[in-house]
């Protein structure tokens, strides 16, 4: 069949999405969602726009654009999103749950497991080959994320600049953030063909096959811009933020462990752009240097956890809040595990509150804005400045691993081993993070062993 005829030939009928559907699709998807933050956009595109052509290419690429300039974990904020668009309201509200609920249970056990167990031998040597492994993880999300955005030197001289201010100035993340998006902004402006977005997925040819939510698909009513619904929901999500913060400050104290933990983490919600990974530094400054809720190896083992699991990256808080209130005990001795439990419910509640009000209350102005540079380029800057935030906390990762004693103890060469192994499987043999961190959590039992 020749191309005219392919385009000639009758499309195939647009697919119905009912709600318990696409209710089964989210959960499904929170049990499988591993790979960060980039599998799982690639395991929703195949999903909902190749096989049940619920929405087509572009109106899917539109959406990832404006999540991908939203502080917070992207993945779920764009299965919120495309949630809300097929099923209004309660469809985002519970494909965003189902997206995170698995990985909020799974956390809670491992990180249960990883303090009352940590100690023993076995334990502590599949840690100790895992956090290798992880540093080279952290360092090939710079490079790939480098790959994609990194396409001119001015965008190199944004990533040098934020390692520069980061690493050096010391310079707080929400500033290097805002000065990398007003250069993206500026940039766009002046020199477009330079901060067009990178994108997290590449463009492909249409099929031309209808897709539920099609590209010249009218946008559904409730997608509409309306500034009632929108008073509405702030209303509704301010007492939702309110609620429990008055009650932490009643019972506990603006000074308490829990409130400062659901000050901080709305913070971290509202104050971090550019992907999971763009999160950490942030939330290392202030859980491991301000706080001191974990120590910086348990940071690590948290983020190997958060990435051995599914769910967005960024629900390695939901494990640094169990640690938090299980060591520091705000419950008293006798209920440390539930004093765990209620940090990690809460830090996950103010953590992920404002991805929600961002998507359903943002969602209608972002369908007016289709193919608008002046919305993507400062998503360009900002991601340029990721890459060189996320080298800063790589560095950190490895001076911690392979010099766990500091400089002057010397070298740990079974840690540099290991990396060594993680770099020859992630760049070499392109294994998945999953299957690296299983092979390096063996090596590193085995070397502990011996």
């Amino acid at each position: 069949m020749t191309d005219k005829q392919a385009l000639a030939a009758p499309a195939a009928a647009a697919p119905a999405a009912p709600f318990y559907q696409a209710m089964l699709f989210w959960l499904k998807l929170g049990f499988i969602s591993f790979g960060g933050p980039a599998g799982q956009i690639a395991l929703m595109h195949e999903e909902l726009v190749d096989k049940r052509r619920w929405i087509s290419e572009r109106r899917f690429l539109h959406a990832l654009n404006y999540c991908m300039m939203l502080p917070g974990p992207e993945a779920q904020q764009l299965a919120t999103y495309l949630g809300w668009l097929l099923h209004r309201t309660w469809g985002g509200v519970v494909a965003g749950l189902l997206f995170i609920l698995p990985s909020l249970v799974l956390l809670i056990l491992l990180a249960w497991v990883y303090i009352a167990y940590g100690d023993l031998p076995w334990v502590a040597g599949v840690f100790y080959g895992i956090k290798p492994a992880i540093t080279v993880v952290v360092f090939q999300a710079a490079w790939r994320i480098g790959g994609r955005v990194l396409k001119n030197h001015w965008l190199w001289a944004i990533a040098l600049s934020a390692f520069v201010a980061i690493f050096v100035l010391r310079l707080p993340f929400p500033l290097i953030v805002l000065g990398a998006g007003v250069v993206g902004y500026l940039g766009g402006r002046l020199r477009p063909e330079l901060f067009q977005p990178g994108g997290a997925m590449p463009v492909q040819p249409l099929d031309h096959r209808p897709a539920l939510i099609d590209d010249a698909t009218p946008t559904p009513e409730h997608a509409r811009f309306k500034w009632s619904s929108l008073l509405c929901l702030l209303v509704v999500g301010a007492l939702l933020w309110l609620l429990p913060m008055a009650l932490l400050i009643a019972c506990y104290g603006w000074g308490g462990e829990l409130t400062q933990m659901g000050w901080f983490f709305t913070k971290t919600a509202l104050l971090t752009f550019g992907g999971a990974y763009a999160v950490l530094p942030y939330v290392f400054q202030g859980a491991v240097e301000q706080h001191g809720w974990v120590t910086p190896a348990q940071m690590i083992d948290g983020l190997a956890l958060g990435e051995s699991t599914p769910g967005p990256l960024i629900m390695v808080v939901t494990f640094v809040a169990f640690v938090g209130g299980y060591v520091l005990q705000v419950f008293g001795q006798e209920q440390a595990f539930l004093a765990g439990v209620t940090a990690a419910i809460l830090v996950t509640w103010f953590t992920f509150l404002p991805s929600f009000l961002f998507i359903l209350g943002g969602g209608p102005l972002v369908e007016s804005t289709h193919n608008k540079l002046s919305f993507t380029a400062p998503l360009t800057g900002v991601t340029a400045a990721v890459v060189g935030v996320i080298v800063n906390l790589a560095l950190f990762f490895a001076w911690h691993v392979f010099w766990p004693e500091g400089f002057t103890s010397g070298l740990d060469v079974g840690s540099l081993v290991i990396a060594g192994v993680a770099i020859l499987l992630l760049f070499a043999a392109k294994w998945s993070v999953l299957k690296t961190l299983a092979c390096c959590a063996l090596m590193g039992l085995l070397i502990s062993l011996w």
